[in-house]
């Protein structure tokens, strides 16, 4: 790869994607194999002013034999020292990074429950932290680099160099690094975003109507005092920050029990390193009352039942069919790049932050205003060249929002 796109993509990380405060702490959890990059955005970010850098690694393929091989009652267990990390920095007020570049099929021989018991102990053990970010106490970015499994899976039959070199042309040219200035690109992205945005918060619908050829035909209710985001976050000093790059989103938060007809996938959903394929969900008062997946239904089946919330949706997110990743025409295998590229939905938990004032209310607050609460946020892919999406308001005027896949405005 050129060193100078790799040393623009890192200064764009830390500049744009945390915006990294002077004397700031920046943790960065990372697989192992990306170690090169993330000691390059370990430089940066010391250049750019960071008190220190706390590297948290990952080893995805250890993972894999731990799944394996160990006794089931180590996946009901979360070391204490592990939770401390996070809330130790999380108080200190550091900004979080991910390297989020896994294998999508590094657990397809793992048993479900395995993985479903292992998630479900981490995230309530993570809790205090998870809600954190999804508040915006703190700055967060999720970012990714080619590996090469994950590049031979988006590339198969191509030699693994070859694969690699393609994703990282791919990824480069998403997150705008190949721009001859990538932050002002992005300045400029941001305020594409907030048209969108501002159209869908004037209107402030009470609803929104989902339907295309693949059998999704969908009303998904919004809760009052909803806002639609995108782009940038802000957290409470006032510091605007990138939670995903690349992103092409403008999302809001769904009414919990308000979501009724069915819906029908559009792209795989990687999930704890298993693919679940060609899903349907159908909906009732909100709740998930039947589905069926030709790939990973076990799978499907864990993550719909990981808590009472789970079943429910959390994030409602239009993303134009022709967005600069969609037009790639590339299946990424990766949530971060795919969700991209298509309209979602989410299961579980919202974004406080999507109701007026929400990162200040309180869990019991929220669930009268009708957001969700969950231990996981899964985003999955519904977006299609034919989607059409139309919004009804308080008043009953229909509004078109969605015409052939695309923003109409």
């Amino acid at each position: 790869m050129k060193q100078n796109l790799l040393e623009k993509y890192a200064r764009l990380i830390v500049k744009t994607g945390i915006n990294i405060q002077q004397d700031q702490i920046l943790v960065i959890n990372s697989p192992i194999e990306c170690a090169e990059f993330a000691r390059l955005v370990a430089q940066v970010a010391y250049q750019e002013g960071a008190r220190d850098v706390v590297m948290n690694w990952k080893d995805e393929l250890f993972s894999r034999i731990r799944f394996l091989q160990a006794p089931e009652v180590v996946f009901e267990e979360f070391p204490e020292w592990q939770k401390q990390f996070y809330l130790n920095y999380l108080h200190k007020g550091a900004a979080f990074l991910s390297i989020a570049a896994a294998d999508p099929e590094l657990l397809k021989d793992v048993n479900p429950s395995r993985v479903a018991k292992a998630q479900k102990t981490a995230s309530l053990a993570l809790q205090e932290y998870r809600e954190a970010l999804m508040s915006n106490k703190n700055a967060w970015c999720v970012v990714s680099i080619p590996t090469t499994a994950w590049a031979r899976k988006v590339f198969p039959g191509v030699p693994d160099e070859q694969a690699v070199a393609k994703l990282w042309e791919a990824i480069f040219e998403v997150v705008r690094v190949t721009n001859e200035d990538p932050v002002a690109a992005w300045e400029k992205h941001k305020q594409s975003l907030k048209k969108s945005m501002d159209f869908l918060n004037q209107y402030q619908f009470k609803s929104l109507h989902y339907k295309n050829s693949l059998g999704t035909d969908l009303t998904i209710e919004l809760p009052e005092q909803h806002l639609w985001l995108g782009g940038a976050e802000t957290t409470p000093a006032g510091l605007d920050f990138i939670a995903n790059m690349p992103t092409e989103e403008v999302f809001t938060c769904p009414k919990r029990d308000g979501i009724h007809g069915k819906v029908v996938s559009s792209k795989p959903l990687n999930y704890n390193g298993n693919l679940i394929e060609n899903f349907s969900l159908v909906f009732k008062e909100g709740k998930i009352v039947e589905y069926t997946a030709e790939k990973g239904q076990e799978v499907l089946q864990k993550l719909i039942e990981t808590d009472e919330g789970s079943c429910y949706l959390g994030e409602v997110a239009l993303v134009p069919y022709d967005s600069p990743i969609s037009r790639l025409n590339i299946l990424f295998f990766n949530t971060l790049f795919d969700e991209n590229a298509s309209c979602h939905l989410a299961f579980g938990k919202a974004y406080p932050v999507c109701i007026q004032n929400g990162e200040n209310m309180s869990k019991a607050e929220l669930t009268q205003l009708g957001v969700n609460d969950s231990l996981v946020h899964e985003d999955f892919m519904i977006g299609t060249a034919d989607l059409e999406i139309t919004g009804t308001t308080a008043r009953g005027e229909t509004v078109a929002i969605f015409k052939q896949g695309n923003f109409v405005f």
